[in-house]
């Protein structure tokens, strides 16, 4: 009993530990993004015909400080993968070490290709939409601080789906969840992408199926993923126990 005690004890302040290193890591990004925040701003509003407005001087540094933030976002996430990492990797054998470690510069390349998804596709489409929705009764003119909420919105929830194969790919390598698991849950699963795609599109065909699809390609392709991780796991178990069995009978 108090050995199990004391190996929850050396758990928590494991935990503990690479929790501050990731809030460090997150600070020192928040902190360089915060430095190049002009420039950053610059880059966003290169191609917006209308000029940014401000209610006050707080809602400066409110922009500052969401700039800053998604910079720290984007650049915490392999730092906090690699955490998790070292917080799990010692229940894991030393090949499901090597190939679990592979999964962190996946999932940071697949959060900037989210980030790329919503700007880049999502975001012009449904910036679009709601200019012509106001059409000639409304003026247009934008508060920087929501325009950037905007952008934030359009994004980075974007980022974290894109994320979805190499999750899947780490929790079935750990024995978490299976493929079968997936292909069981598949349509409330599709219900549930489907539903993401309408609430953050507008309200056309087009712009839902737009987003929708690459969401449930996504899914797809981490039940596909998942049965390669399934099949090799179950493939190194095999070999394990035949080791193990010709061990014991020399």
């Amino acid at each position: 009993m108090i050995d199990k005690e004391l190996l929850l004890v050396d758990h928590l302040e494991e935990l503990r530990k690479r929790i501050i290193l990731s809030a460090l890591a997150f600070l020192f990004s928040f902190v360089v993004g915060f430095f190049y925040a002009i420039d950053i701003y610059k880059w966003f509003v290169k191609d917006l015909d209308v000029k940014l407005l401000v209610l006050g001087p707080s809602d400066i540094i409110r922009i500052y400080f969401m700039l800053a933030a998604v910079v720290a976002i984007a650049g915490t996430m392999p730092f906090l993968a690699t955490q998790i990492w070292l917080f799990v990797r010692s229940a894991l054998r030393a090949k499901e070490r090597k190939i679990t470690l592979t999964y962190i510069p996946a999932l940071f390349i697949l959060f900037i290709v989210g980030l790329a998804f919503g700007y880049f596709v999502i975001l012009p489409m449904i910036f679009k939409f709601l200019i012509q929705l106001g059409g000639a009764m409304l003026v247009t003119n934008f508060t920087a601080e929501r325009y950037f909420k905007f952008i934030m919105n359009m994004t980075i929830p974007f980022g974290v789906l894109f994320e979805l194969p190499v999750v899947i790919m780490f929790l079935t390598s750990l024995g978490m969840i299976n493929p079968f698991v997936l292909s069981r849950i598949r349509k409330y699963a599709y219900f549930v992408l489907i539903i993401i795609a309408v609430v953050i599109t507008p309200p056309d065909f087009m712009s839902d199926f737009v987003v929708t699809i690459p969401l449930l390609l996504l899914y797809e392709i981490s039940i596909t993923l998942s049965k390669f991780v399934y099949r090799k796991k179950l493939k190194g178990e095999k070999n394990m126990k035949d080791l193990d069995l010709d061990c014991l009978m020399e």
